[in-house]
């Protein structure tokens, strides 16, 4: 397997949120992708902890929750206990990033990290150690279907020489936004493990055939 796809749940019909939950659990994805935003940190707001709550009672395949939100330390147990099994915090809200990472591997999750457009892969440098996976955002975060920035290709190669440089060859790096059948095998040949799909898996006339192309691509 070359890479993993973790549709988000940002783009499903809310509606009909069961339906888009077992859909997801019958396609080749492996991982949900939830971002959760506050208002503060990205200029939108998307679900929070009821949500999740009932997407975990029916979801078969692990949850890969991206926290967009200031002061993120604060809800990691109630994360871990909803049944997070990836929590990603953005470097740009912790002040004391290394100390949040281990809180979060202690609570018996992955710890993640995601780094907006404009933020160097560099600044992972010195917690690489601590992490089970970085989180490019291909776009500015807080809203689906945004146009995919084509300086992701050469950031996912540089952070994966980082990460080579630092021992950490088994994190795995995340693209988050933009992402489908026209740079999904970029993305990978870039150094990618983990493609997050929003509209080009909900959206699409066959969201079945959609995710198995990209989980396959």
């Amino acid at each position: 397997m070359s890479h993993l796809l973790a549709p988000s749940l940002l783009a499903s019909d809310f509606a009909n949120l069961q339906r888009d939950v077992e859909l997801v659990n019958a396609s080749d994805a492996h991982w949900f992708h939830l971002d959760v935003m506050d208002g503060v940190f990205v200029p939108n707001i998307s679900f929070g902890m009821p949500v999740m709550e009932a997407i975990a009672r029916h979801a078969k395949k692990p949850l890969d929750v991206h926290l967009m939100i200031v002061d993120p330390d604060r809800y990691i147990q109630t994360f871990a206990d909803l049944g997070a099994d990836v929590l990603t915090v953005h470097a740009e809200a912790c002040t004391h990033l290394h100390r949040t990472l281990g809180a979060i591997r202690q609570a018996g999750m992955k710890a993640g990290v995601a780094l907006n457009p404009h933020t160097p892969v560099e600044s992972i440098r010195d917690v690489a150690g601590e992490l089970d996976l970085v989180c490019l955002m291909s776009v500015n975060p807080g809203f689906g279907g945004q146009s995919f920035i084509e300086r992701t290709y050469a950031k996912t190669q540089a952070l994966r020489a980082t990460l080579d440089e630092e021992g950490a060859s088994d994190v795995l790096i995340e693209i988050d936004g933009g992402v489908g059948m026209g740079n999904a095998r970029a993305l990978v040949d870039a150094g990618a493990n983990v493609l997050v799909a929003g509209s080009s898996v909900f959206k699409a006339d066959d969201p079945l055939k959609a995710a198995s192309d990209l989980a396959n691509a």
